[in-house]
């Protein structure tokens, strides 16, 4: 799904984010990425959907070479990416429903298809009931819900998360690792999340990457 060779990172031509990053990410596999706060975790999540460019090496996302890449050849590989941000994005003028049909009709699904996707999705995340809801109506693990069925909406082959759970009581942590190891072992969705800490008890199988000094590392 993803292979990195010799990557570089950087806002700052003179300053390297990431330098040197090589791994590998396979299809179907759940992955966490760690490091300490602007160790450039965040930074490598922009480049895998092309929010951030190569300074040097080879980046691939599920064929699609992302060094120099198109406009064209980006919004091919957005289409099979689902995002999860730490404080949500969601259109605030928008009702819930609404945002999760985003995503769907972007990719040009009908509105009547749109709407009864986010009607299953709405309820697999158990917030049914609240279709009609605007997004400050909601506590903030609502709206990170909303948030995963969001990503989840147009069947994506990799959902990337940045610090899905950071803002959110333990309760609401559950229910969101839940769904993302819902979206990996059900669906066969490839999950790469940030996070600094990796649930304990994880239940299931998973990779962990860090990031240190600008060199990714695997962690054992």
């Amino acid at each position: 799904m993803i292979r990195a060779k010799n990557i570089y990172l950087a806002y700052d031509e003179n300053k390297f984010i990431i330098k040197k990053g090589n791994f590998e990410i396979d299809n179907k596999e759940f992955i966490f990425i760690g490091g300490t706060s602007g160790s450039g975790k965040s930074t490598l999540l922009k480049s895998f959907y092309g929010d951030i460019g190569l300074k040097h090496g080879s980046l691939n996302i599920d064929g699609q070479e992302m060094y120099n890449i198109s406009s064209k050849r980006l919004r091919k590989v957005r289409r099979d990416i689902g995002i999860i941000f730490q404080d949500y994005k969601l259109i605030q003028e928008w009702t819930i429903e609404e945002n999760i049909m985003i995503p769907l009709k972007i990719n040009g699904y009908s509105n009547e298809i749109s709407r009864d996707q986010a009607t299953k999705l709405l309820h697999h995340v158990k917030l049914g009931h609240r279709a009609g809801y605007y997004p400050n109506e909601l506590s903030g693990g609502e709206q990170q819900r909303v948030a995963v069925a969001r990503a989840l909406a147009h069947n994506p082959k990799l959902i990337i998360a940045d610090e899905p759970t950071g803002n959110l009581d333990d309760y609401s942590a559950e229910v969101v690792w839940n769904l993302l190891k819902g979206a990996n072992e059900q669906l066969g969705i490839t999950v790469v999340v940030v996070t600094h800490r990796v649930p304990k008890n994880f239940g299931i199988r998973f990779r962990q990457l860090s990031i240190e000094d600008g060199i990714i590392y695997e962690v054992s």
